[in-house]
């Protein structure tokens, strides 16, 4: 069997391309997916797999099996708001990417969702399907929960991965501490605005906001043990549109990241402290605001340990395994394995051409649809497996 289930994904590779090619032109972005929503009905519709649309949140929760024991099988098909430069013949055309590979996630749980009706009289129970929106602006799955996907089966046991475009094809990422918590902010620092000509008469947000940058900078530098894992980054700072302006407003949005729930504390309290405190020094008010607030992804090392032997189980020399992975980038899983024992991995999707890899996010980014044949029979594999024992 263990063989068999991914000679069926190989054998679907070129529907699994299609699939994947025919999201990645229709990206969209956050909560609202109707026309990824209803392309994913449509598969899964032929397939007859029975599934539910929340469309206010653009979630689909599928379900496959009967038992009293239930595993989650979660896929995030969201995209960037990014103009795409790879010049694929199939590349998006409406202002958005997929640039993080989300279209091969959901083409992946579709091909699982079809392997798995296959064998649905053999599951011994339910096997749920996420698909997700909102990964990128860390809403998804805290809107899936609400939605009810942990309930009516209660699931038992979730798994996840991401296809990552810098690890070669074949790899398979794993560790306990994978991925790092995420506060994201948003600064809003309020002033005078006035001539160019006249700061004296103004009071200026973007001298207030260079100083804020700087202090917040010093938080690391100066307030985080050296061998404290924890990344603060401004990733944008926008104010004026005018070169003889002095504007009224500077807005700051940023992101701090860490592994370490002490230091995380700590410094969201720091930044709290001082942005007031600053902005007060250059006489601007402020206004701080919470835009995500997600732990970090923490693996059950049980099911770490599970998930792999299902995987050397498909008995696919090309493939290979790398317990080391633990990273500062932020995954609002982290919402589900809180709650549920549950591990997320990563999928190598390097082309073969290592010149063009680039990293996650970047709009000349490429990815490796060979890939898609392993992620299918991993994903129904440890569903199948998991559910087995």
């Amino acid at each position: 069997m263990a063989h068999k289930i991914l000679e069926e994904a190989q054998e679907i590779n070129d529907l699994l391309i299609k699939w994947r090619r025919d999201l990645h032109q229709i990206p969209e972005t956050d909560l609202e997916l109707p026309k990824t929503v209803e392309y994913i009905g449509k598969r899964l519709d032929e397939m007859n797999v029975e599934y539910k649309v929340f469309p206010e949140v653009s979630v689909i929760i599928a379900q496959i099996g009967k038992g009293d024991k239930c595993f989650l099988l979660r896929s995030d098909m969201d995209a960037l708001p990014v103009e795409e430069e790879t010049g694929l013949e199939f590349a998006s055309k409406n202002g958005c990417m997929h640039g993080c590979g989300h279209d091969l996630h959901a083409t992946i749980l579709l091909g699982a969702a079809k392997i798995l009706k296959a064998h649905e009289e053999e599951l011994p129970g339910v096997v749920k399907l996420l698909f997700q929106p909102g990964e990128e602006t860390f809403r998804g799955a805290k809107a899936a929960v609400e939605a009810g996907v942990l309930e009516n089966p209660h699931v038992d046991a979730a798994f996840a991965a991401h296809v990552f475009a810098a690890i070669p094809c074949g790899t398979i990422g794993y560790g306990v501490e994978a991925m790092a918590s995420v506060y994201g902010f948003k600064i809003t620092l309020t002033g005078r605005g006035g001539h160019g000509s006249a700061p004296e008469g103004c009071i200026d947000p973007i001298n207030a906001g260079v100083e804020v940058y700087h202090a917040l900078q010093a938080l690391i530098a100066r307030e985080c043990p050296p061998s404290a894992e924890a990344a603060l980054t401004i990733g944008q700072f926008t104010a004026g549109n005018a070169a003889n302006v002095i504007p009224e407003r500077c807005v700051l949005q940023g992101t701090l990241r860490t592994f370490n729930e002490e230091v995380r504390t700590m410094l969201i309290r720091r930044i709290n402290e001082i942005v007031p405190a600053v902005a007060a020094a250059y006489r601007t008010t402020c206004e701080i605001e919470e835009l995500s607030n997600v732990p970090s992804v923490t693996c059950n090392e049980e099911l770490n340990a599970e998930y792999i032997k299902s995987i050397e189980s498909l008995e696919n020399p090309g493939t290979t395994i790398n317990g080391g992975f633990h990273v500062m980038g932020s995954e609002d899983f982290a919402v589900i394995s809180a709650k549920i024992p549950a591990s997320y991995f990563v999928v190598g999707a390097g082309v073969e051409d290592q010149s063009k890899w680039k990293g996650q996010h970047n709009p000349k980014i490429l990815f490796n649809e060979k890939a898609l044949p392993l992620g299918v029979a991993m994903y129904a594999k440890i569903a199948m497996d998991w559910l087995a024992k």
